[in-house]
């Protein structure tokens, strides 16, 4: 069983930066790849980032892409989601997820794991 826990999420007006941590627990937590969704009120869950377990390969969600960066640090057991010029339209609970081995994992369905979410409230 992984464990994961989001946390940097805040208020910030346009523009300005965040980077969200998910810290994992749990054995064989390497073998598995992680994503960042986000669910903005009165919408579904979509897909933001994601970041093969080998570190090797990340895709975005095309209205993040050359803003948002993830990457981990197996090191400290965390993965991380660097979030710059942000836009009102970013605001939103912000989630990680884990997926055992994901090759290209988008669809939040087929995640192992979720963590509890951190909210990003960006002002305009």
């Amino acid at each position: 069983q992984v464990q994961l826990v989001e946390s940097g999420g805040g208020l910030v007006q346009a523009g300005a930066s965040l980077r969200l941590s998910c810290a994992a627990s749990g054995p064989f937590w390497r073998t598995y790849s992680m994503g960042w969704f986000r669910q903005a009120p009165g919408k579904e869950r979509e897909f933001v980032a994601f970041m093969r377990w080998t570190g090797d390969y990340t895709y975005y969600r095309d209205s993040v892409k050359g803003r948002f960066t993830v990457s981990r640090d197996n090191a400290k057991n965390t993965v991380y989601l660097q979030m710059a010029s942000l836009k009102p339209e970013d605001t939103a609970v912000y989630y990680c997820a884990a997926k055992l081995r994901g090759w290209h994992a988008v669809e939040e369905t087929t995640y192992d794991y979720w963590g509890q979410g951190t909210q990003v409230t960006v002002s305009s």
